[in-house]
């Protein structure tokens, strides 16, 4: 008889795989923002802003930059989103399961960075 199979590890172990798959599924990315500013002088209007050493950059975008960069820009974010909630479990994890230092009183979840 074939031994029983078992839970697919910890609990935390199918979120952090959850969010490794959102990170493998991710597009391309760029950081910064896009604007359809309307109708100028010339037709539309397409900005993209972001900063580069403290300092705001604009660039000028035709449609089709303008819609590729919303969409790489929309993938950043989900990446972003994606890495902090991996780092919350990663600290979650680190602080229920690898022994440390005996404290007087219980770190909080704010010190822990859990929330």
């Amino acid at each position: 008889m074939a031994p029983k199979k078992t839970a697919a590890g910890p609990p935390w172990q199918k979120e952090y795989d959850r969010l490794k798959a959102v990170l493998a599924q991710a597009g391309w990315i760029s950081e910064g923002y896009v604007q359809d500013r309307g109708p100028g002088a010339g037709g539309p209007c397409y900005q993209w802003t972001r900063k580069v050493k403290g300092k705001t950059v604009s660039v000028a975008l035709s449609q089709e930059q303008y819609q590729w960069l919303k969409a790489a820009i929309a993938n950043w974010r989900t990446v972003q989103a994606a890495l902090r909630q991996m780092q919350r479990l990663s600290r979650q994890v680190l602080f229920a399961t690898v022994p440390g230092t005996q404290r007087r009183k219980r770190l909080s979840k704010k010190t822990m960075g859990l929330t």
